[in-house]
């Protein structure tokens, strides 16, 4: 059985000590009671991951002595799953489920039709993101923590959507109005892909024209209507069988 992920902002060379502290070292110390002897292996979250045995455990934090290093190549081509904001209590759950399904960025998006508005609770809401996201990555012994960037508004989504296809990006946009399906799109030759889910309420007429005219495509996911929680996890589990990701 692999040893539990743990994310160190720097990892030592082989054969130093690694203390592990803060919020990382009292999950290991305190919430997992992680002890002497024990294997663990450490991450900076950027693909570096170090196979190391602990040699002291205290109340707050663990030492660990680092018998190698490594870096893990990242999955490919990169996905950067655009989230409208779900409602507050599956707003965490959607980064959770898209961390352990592969996002490798993750934007959260103020769609027009959202019930939850961040406008005045921004840097919040990014904060808790970023936090789902960290522990999602360490129970699924990622190597990669997603990138959680700054709060979108629309107009700001659509320039990088245009930036993003003028790159060679597929873009998906996921909307039950979609004439294609999502098993159409060219995904085995992309540089790069986006996924845009909106809200439970769904994508706006005008955001639907907007999105189009940036260069997404508007395609169904499958038979079913999804929750806004659960669409990027499934998204990213096809995406899986439909390109080398796996």
């Amino acid at each position: 059985m692999a040893a539990t992920v743990f994310y160190l902002d720097e990892i030592p060379a082989p054969g130093a000590v690694a203390v592990l502290d803060g919020a990382e070292g009292r999950h290991a110390a305190t919430v997992r009671r992680i002890r002497a002897g024990e294997p663990v292996t450490l991450s900076d979250g950027r693909g570096v991951l170090a196979d190391s045995e602990v040699v002291a455990a205290q109340k707050n934090q663990l030492e660990l002595l680092v018998r190698d290093r490594r870096r893990a190549e990242p999955a490919s081509p990169a996905v950067t799953v655009v989230q409208a904001l779900p409602k507050s209590e599956r707003s965490e759950l959607a980064v959770e489920l898209m961390t352990e399904a592969g996002a490798d960025v993750v934007v959260p998006w103020q769609a027009a039709r959202c019930v939850s508005n961040w406008e005045a609770k921004a840097d919040k809401g990014v904060a808790k993101w970023r936090s789902a996201a960290k522990a999602a990555a360490r129970q699924s012994r990622r190597a990669y923590i997603p990138e959680v960037t700054a709060l979108h508004r629309t107009p700001e989504m659509v320039d990088a959507v245009r930036a993003a296809t003028a790159q060679g990006a597929v873009v998906a946009a996921l909307h039950e109005s979609g004439v294609g399906a999502f098993t159409e799109l060219p995904w085995r030759t992309a540089a790069a892909i986006t996924l845009i889910v909106g809200p439970e309420g769904g994508l706006d007429d005008a955001e639907l024209t907007a999105l189009s005219a940036a260069g997404a495509e508007v395609v169904r996911l499958g038979p079913t209507v999804l929750r806004t929680s659960t669409a990027a996890a499934v998204a990213l589990g096809a995406l899986g069988a439909l390109t080398t990701r796996w």
